[in-house]
C-alpha cells in the first residue's frame, strides 16, 4: 500500500488561506491532488488540515480527509507531527508514505512515479526531490566573506562545480518504518529524484506566489489542463 499525505494546515500567514489561494484559476491544493490521484503507483491521496474550507476543497479534488487536532496545527507544529497523526488515522498503514507539499504545484506527469519507484524498486529507504545547483556559495568567517564552494582565484565555469542539489520541498518518499523510527521524513539510505529548475520554486510569499503563477503559465507541468 503507498499512500499520499497532503499537509494543509489552514494558518498561513505571508498568504492567508495559501494552500486554497486561486493559482491559474483553480484552488492551489487541487493541482497537488489530481497529480497523486493520477499517478500509477498510489492508492490513496490524504489532505492533513485543520480547516473546513481546505477539507472542503480538498474533498471535492478528491482526497480524502484526515481532521488534524489543532494541537498539530500551530505555527510550531512540524510536517513530520502531522505525517505520523495520518499514520495513526489512516485505516490500512502503507508501506510507503509520499509526502507532497501544495505550495509546490509543479511537477511533470511522471514526477510522482519516478520518485516512488526509487524506494519501491530500487532499494532506498526515503527520497528527496532536488534540482541541480550550480551556483557559487559565501559565507562570513570573522566578519570576512569566504567563498563555501570554489576559488575565486581559479575560478571554474559553473558546469564545471562539483555536483550540489538543491532540495525543492516538492516530493518526499519514505518507507513507514523508517518515519516511525527516524521520526523524520528523511532518513537510512537516502536517494535524489531530479526536478528541472523552473519547476523547484515554493510558495512561501507573495513574491513566490507571482513568480510560479507566471512559470505555471508558460511551461506544462501536471494537472494543468484537468
Amino acid at each position: 500500500m503507498i499512500n499520499t499525505v497532503i499537509p494543509a494546515r489552514g494558518g498561513s500567514k505571508a498568504i492567508p488561506k495559501k494552500n486554497v489561494v486561486p493559482f491559474l484559476g483553480r484552488p492551489l491544493i487541487s493541482y497537488t491532488i489530481r497529480q497523486s490521484e493520477t499517478t500509477d503507483l498510489v492508492d490513496q491521496t490524504y489532505v492533513s488540515t485543520d480547516d473546513d474550507h481546505i477539507a472542503e476543497v480538498s474533498r471535492k479534488a478528491g482526497a480524502t480527509i484526515i481532521d488534524r487536532p489543532a494541537e498539530l496545527a500551530r505555527d510550531t507544529s512540524s510536517t513530520e507531527e502531522a505525517l505520523l497523526h495520518a499514520l495513526e488515522s489512516i485505516p490500512e498503514s502503507p508501506e510507503i508514505v509520499v509526502l507532497l507539499q501544495c505550495t509546490s504545484p509543479l511537477r511533470r506527469e511522471d514526477d510522482l512515479d519516478e520518485a516512488i519507484r526509487l524506494v519501491k524498486d530500487e532499494g532506498y529507504d526515503s527520497v528527496v526531490s532536488c534540482c541541480e545547483d550550480h551556483s557559487f556559495y559565501w559565507t562570513y568567517e570573522d566578519n570576512t566573506a569566504v567563498p563555501i564552494n570554489y576559488d575565486p582565484a581559479e575560478r571554474k565555469r559553473r558546469q564545471d562545480l562539483d555536483r550540489r542539489y538543491q532540495e525543492n520541498g516538492s516530493i518526499y518518499v519514505m518507507k513507514r518504518e523508517i518515519l516511525e523510527e527516524e521520526q523524520c521524513r528523511l532518513g537510512g539510505s537516502i536517494g535524489i529524484h531530479e526536478m528541472p529548475k523552473e519547476m523547484s520554486f515554493e510558495i512561501d510569499t507573495p513574491e513566490d506566489y507571482r513568480i510560479v503563477e507566471a512559470i505555471g503559465k508558460n511551461i506544462k507541468f501536471a494537472a494543468k489542463d484537468h
